[in-house]
């Protein structure tokens, strides 16, 4: 996952990006691909009612949700956030090893914005970042 010169960013990126997810290999991941845009805030949580109230009080602006979570599934986390994601608050993006699923299919129906296959790749997730944050940037000025 080393990034060389090339790689680098070529604009900094500001904002919260909160990754729900327990398997600790997968976040280290994140955490490490994060950690070449310094003013991008990562917040963890490792089970899904956790990542919930975390969407609620931390006001992300992008969101990583895995789909097999330890308590309830990425499916009813978008269930529960479904007034925020409709209402634009926040952007969600499923991370899953598993193909297209009717879960995936119910979960990009409520409003999650895209679905990403494990392991994420690093060009995936800085595009993403760019979008995700970037939009947020534009409104601002």
């Amino acid at each position: 996952m080393a990034m060389n010169d090339q790689d680098a960013p070529h604009e900094e990126l500001y904002g919260k990006v909160l990754y729900i997810e327990d398997n600790p290999i997968n976040m280290a991941l994140v955490e490490t691909a994060l950690s070449y845009h310094p003013g991008i805030t990562l917040i963890q949580a490792s089970t899904g009612r956790e990542g919930i109230r975390l969407a609620r009080s931390e006001h992300p602006d992008l969101v990583l949700l895995d789909m097999h979570l330890p308590d309830i599934g990425g499916l009813e986390v978008v269930r529960e956030l479904n007034e925020e994601i409709a209402n634009g608050e926040l952007r969600v993006t499923l991370l899953t090893a598993d193909t297209l699923s009717t879960d995936i299919i119910k979960a990009m129906s409520l409003g999650a914005q895209d679905y990403w296959l494990k392991p994420i790749k690093l060009t995936t997730l800085d595009t993403a970042l760019r979008r995700a944050l970037g939009r947020k940037d534009d409104a601002a000025r």
